[in-house]
């Protein structure tokens, strides 16, 4: 596929004015101006001036787990049994049936980072994955992508109506550390044996510190579930005593803390911020967080909470993020190449680049008109939605 004549909006190098965009099976062949176009295709595409965007991204998300329209049937985004379940994989429980990943690439958003709720302190392994499709193993691009954790209001409720530990943030960070010091203990003995076995003996099977090994050793991030600025301290105090790379999920309160959270070079995915006070730990909310946190230099991405905010309105809510404060590139940004880099997936997604998927969004005018919808949403170089 030749789409030619397009402003695209690369998002990892300068807006190309008039330019093409060459697609190779799946991925992106070739990107420049029209003026140097040198590839020829049977399946031309021209788009008169039309401007052309990475698919968007929703960097914190439970479609798929928290299903549309059913109640506890389709409910698999928390095992209420146990507070500490790290080995719970997202990619066992993702329904890619769900109507909502309909809504979602209609809408433009190609990506999601779904995964368990936020009832217990350690809530399972997140996944990065493609929004098209009937298989979830085949729309995988990582998995798993994150371990979710969770501080605050909702394990303390959650446990307190079952009246056992966690009833306190105490005992929810007590848990987190125990278990984080059992895995780096696992993950010690483990070498201590490859390097020399025989002088030492590989420790007995544990299926919760080997799913946190890949956190441990680095290779994945820590999506820390935290609204209030105390348990945003408290969540970047224990990554910082286990040396963990991590991810503040929602931060409603991090515009009220943001020297502190520079200080720290802190990731913030925030949001939602398209819903209402539904807590105490939400009293602090505004939509002016993104602005905030995105003018003070820190790296920030919008996100829904599907279903907490219908993922089909990720646009609208960057639109607000614009309207009360933030600029419109950056929050541009905060649904494409922004996520990506948080959630270590920039090397498939976010972007308009040579050898990343081709996943594409065109419009006719801005994407945050409310007014308007895409003229084409592009997965993995196949037209999947076309209103042109």
């Amino acid at each position: 596929m030749l789409i030619i004549n397009a402003k695209i909006y690369t998002m990892d190098s300068e807006i190309i004015e008039n330019g093409f965009i060459h697609i190779k099976d799946t991925k992106i062949n070739k990107v420049g101006q029209m003026k140097h176009l040198n590839v020829k295709d049977d399946n031309i595409i021209d788009i008169k001036n039309k401007s052309v965007y990475p698919g968007f991204i929703d960097a914190h998300t439970h479609i798929g787990i928290f299903e549309n329209g059913l109640g506890f049937e389709g409910n698999d985004g928390n095992e209420y049994t146990d507070p500490s379940t790290p080995n719970l994989r997202a990619i066992d429980a993702v329904n890619p049936m769900d109507k909502c990943f309909e809504e979602a690439i209609s809408s433009g958003v190609t990506t999601v980072i779904t995964g368990p709720g936020s009832a217990n302190p350690i809530g399972g392994q997140l996944i990065a994955m493609k929004t098209y499709g009937n298989c979830v193993d085949d729309m995988i691009i990582k998995s798993p992508v994150a371990i979710k954790f969770a501080f605050g209001e909702n394990p303390k409720v959650v446990y307190n109506e079952k009246n056992q530990t966690p009833m306190t943030r105490m005992a929810t960070a007590a848990i987190i550390r125990e278990q984080l010091n059992k895995a780096k203990r696992y993950n010690e003995d483990k070498k201590k044996a490859k390097k020399s076995p025989g002088d030492y003996d590989l420790p007995e099977y544990d299926e919760k510190s080997e799913a946190l090994l890949p956190l441990i050793n680095k290779k994945i991030s820590a999506h820390i579930h935290a609204h209030r600025a105390d348990d945003i301290f408290t969540a970047i105090r224990i990554a910082k005593e286990f040396d963990i790379d991590y991810v503040i999920v929602h931060g409603t309160d991090s515009h009220n803390i943001v020297d502190k959270l520079k200080n720290e070079d802190a990731k913030v995915l925030s949001g939602p911020i398209l819903l209402d006070r539904s807590k105490p730990e939400l009293i602090n909310l505004t939509t002016k967080t993104p602005g905030i946190l995105s003018r003070a230099g820190l790296e920030t991405a919008i996100i829904t909470d599907h279903p907490e905010t219908p993922i089909q309105y990720l646009l609208l809510c960057a639109a607000i993020a614009i309207r009360d404060g933030m600029d419109e590139y950056e929050s541009l940004k905060a649904i494409t190449i922004n996520p990506a880099r948080i959630c270590k997936i920039e090397d498939r997604v976010g972007s308009i680049t040579k050898g990343k998927d081709a996943d594409l969004v065109i419009y006719d005018g801005s994407p945050f008109d409310i007014m308007k919808k895409p003229c084409f949403v592009i997965c993995e170089g196949k037209i999947i939605n076309k209103d042109m």
